[in-house]
């Protein structure tokens, strides 16, 4: 029979054993997460980028989980309001990639995807568009609207991850 110093001190065996336990887990995910990270910055996620043509947009939105394309116009003032929007929340967001693509370089994707309006913003999830923005409609109406406004909007479609962990 164990007297209470011994049993607190087997207690305590037990207790550091757990924990060493579950840091070693822990470390591992995060060295994981590191990798994927990595990877993912070396594929341009965390930037906001321009793709010259239709076969690199269907490329980029087939291979990556999570995208958003900004279908722009270079005269569109609000297409500039967009971007800068943009280029400020895909910093923030690894997950998923953001890129633009002038519409003068995509008549096929235009005309597939039905756009109409500008700027617009389609969200992909494994290559399939699941989500659009269409002009300010949903953002205000205004040209005022904050970087917040348009992340809070993408949020809602589900399409925006983001990692907690670099915020």
């Amino acid at each position: 029979e164990l007297d209470d110093d011994e049993l607190f001190e087997e207690l305590e065996k037990d207790d550091d054993f757990a924990l060493a336990s579950f840091r070693e887990q822990r470390m591992e995910q995060l060295k994981k997460e590191m990798v994927k990270l990595q990877e993912m910055s070396q594929n341009e996620h965390g930037l906001y980028t321009e793709v010259a043509n239709e076969k690199e947009i269907l490329k980029i939105t087939t291979n990556a989980k999570l995208c958003v394309v900004h279908f722009f116009h270079k005269e569109f003032r609000r297409c500039q309001i967009m971007d800068k929007h943009l280029l400020e929340i895909a910093r923030r967001h690894f997950k998923t990639k953001f890129v633009k693509i002038n519409v003068e370089n995509a008549p096929f994707l235009v005309e597939k995807l039905h756009i109409q309006v500008l700027p617009c913003v389609v969200a992909f999830v494994d290559g399939i568009s699941v989500d659009r923005i269409i002009g300010f409609e949903e953002l205000g109406n205004t040209d005022d609207f904050t970087a917040a406004i348009l992340e809070f909007r993408l949020s809602q479609s589900g399409k925006v991850q983001n990692i907690i962990l670099y915020r």
